[in-house]
């Protein structure tokens, strides 16, 4: 892995022009997490998830968009983007990096409401550079059997093994959809993405408090090897 922070100019120009460089921009969020994660939450996730790819695959690491397009939370705390801004940040940045010589590029994702923002964001981009830059955005959830929550079991776990900053004392349930059906989750899916709290009355969905570190760990292992193998599927097709 090189990440792109701590380097010197120098060097980095001649590793670049050395070797065909894979850069990484992992993008998260600043927001509510219930009472007991931060509000870093899916941006320290995403961050140990891209740490994790770059160093097993030897990829550039770039810093992390801690902001994503998180609206849908209020009135608890978010600290928001438009759709058109992550969009246009990412096509600028990614944009730049072909000015630099690197020409192919994974987003990785840790926030639902980005979706819209890198949906198709590939195909423009390949459009804009003339097929000179190769983009492909990947949200990790997609890369484990667990299904997605909002500061429930899978996130808790995840959190407590990467950082110190969980308050396992204060985790209450949020919303539990175990005995609900696939179009009554699928509606309330549809009113989380309008207004969470509406949604799941506390902001979190699922149930935190059987989360543990030995599940996050395992939760962690399952995604870096599942996406580990779609990023080399990507540049596998991408050659030949």
């Amino acid at each position: 892995m090189v990440d792109i922070q701590a380097q010197f100019d120098p060097n980095l120009r001649k590793s670049i022009k050395k070797k065909k460089q894979v850069a990484v921009i992992p993008i998260g969020s600043i927001e509510q997490h219930g009472p007991h994660l931060p509000i870093s939450t899916d941006s320290d996730i995403v961050t140990e998830i891209a740490k994790r790819i770059s160093e097993k695959k030897g990829y550039l690491l770039l810093p992390t968009l801690t902001y994503g397009v998180s609206v849908e939370h209020a009135p608890f705390f978010n600290l928001s983007l438009r759709e058109s801004t992550l969009r246009t940040v990412l096509t600028d940045l990614c944009s730049s990096l072909l000015a630099n010589n690197i020409r192919t590029i994974f987003i990785i994702n840790g926030h639902h409401g980005n979706l819209k923002s890198i949906k198709n964001i590939d195909v423009n981009l390949q459009k804009l550079s003339k097929n000179k830059l190769k983009v492909f955005s990947l949200s990790y959830w997609h890369f484990m059997k667990r299904e997605f929550d909002h500061a429930g079991f899978v996130e808790t776990s995840l959190m407590l093994v990467i950082s110190k900053n969980v308050k396992m004392k204060l985790a209450k349930k949020g919303l539990i959809t175990d005995k609900m059906t696939k179009q009554e989750i699928k509606i309330l899916g549809k009113l989380a993405n309008q207004s969470f709290p509406k949604a799941t009355k506390n902001g979190v969905w699922g149930d935190p408090t059987k989360a543990t570190k030995k599940d996050g760990q395992k939760i962690l292992s399952e995604i870096i090897k599942n996406l580990g193998k779609k990023c080399q599927t990507c540049l596998t097709d991408q050659s030949s």
